[in-house]
């Protein structure tokens, strides 16, 4: 394994990746969440400062427009692809990035697609259905996997969706610091459900929620419930191999200060 940490397009495309070099990590996933960045131009300029640094984009995580709250109560009516009036607008955005990932060379797009309805017997899940088959064909028609990032759904609900798409270019960006902020799963027995499809792992710490509106706390990486040792040992028997992207959803030095921790914290068990 290797690690990594999460930079963002809007930062300027040289100073995000530089930073991924001034932490002396070798890896990184890419954040964009406006898709009007998504040309040629600066596709061409991501990839020469990569380059330039050495530095290896392992996935593109693409988000998408119109609202976005991230919660129990408007969660489910304003995030990803489950809400009907957003689903086209973001279903372009996210072939924009598709795109976008093929210009520059990356095989792996990520994005939050909602909250799956648990019961598939829901209105709203055979279309759903439907319309995240036609953006991993997409994907495939680029070369690319499509990647669920893991939170906003049980595993079991996950896994369903995987199934009734039906393709092979699907993988998960497994988060488990989500998987406990959600309530959802805890993370390391999650791995017995959809660790075969791992394919990018965000190095995040996080509790549970204390109540029914609101999502559990995020942590800096080895103060929260994850269990890191076990994690990773867990990962590596599902066969993964791949980067351990750092995410501390803060900003400023106490970020830097987090993520070098999460640096040093990591390296001790890969």
């Amino acid at each position: 394994m290797k690690l990594g940490v999460v930079v963002s397009l809007t930062e300027g495309i040289d100073t995000a990746i530089k930073k991924v070099k001034d932490f002396d990590l070798p890896t990184c996933q890419v954040v964009c969440w406006e898709p009007e960045l998504f040309t040629k131009e600066n596709a061409q300029a991501l990839k020469e400062s990569a380059e330039k640094w050495g530095i290896e984009i392992t996935h593109l995580w693409v988000g998408w427009p119109g609202p976005r709250v991230w919660n129990f109560i408007e969660g489910p009516i304003t995030l990803g692809l489950v809400p009907l009036e957003y689903r086209y607008v973001r279903l372009e955005a996210l072939k924009k990035g598709s795109d976008f990932a093929k210009l520059i060379g990356v095989e792996n797009i990520v994005t939050h697609v909602g909250f799956i309805p648990e019961n598939p017997n829901d209105p709203l899940y055979s279309g759903l259905i439907s319309v995240l088959r036609g953006i991993v064909r997409y994907c495939k028609y680029n070369s690319q996997y499509f990647c669920f990032e893991t939170g906003q759904e049980t595993p079991t609900t996950l896994l369903r969706a995987i199934e009734d798409i039906g393709m092979d270019n699907i993988g998960i960006n497994l988060d488990p610091a989500n998987l406990l902020m959600y309530g959802k799963a805890n993370p390391v027995d999650a791995l017995d459900i959809i660790g075969k499809f791992v394919r990018g792992v965000h190095a995040k710490d996080g509790e549970y929620p204390t109540g029914g509106r609101s999502l559990g706390v995020e942590k800096p990486l080895g103060e929260g419930r994850v269990n890191y040792p076990l994690f990773i040992s867990k990962l590596k028997a599902c066969g993964y191999d791949g980067a351990l992207t750092i995410e501390r959803e803060i900003s400023g030095e106490q970020q830097i200060r987090d993520i070098l921790r999460a640096k040093e914290f990591l390296s001790k068990l890969i």
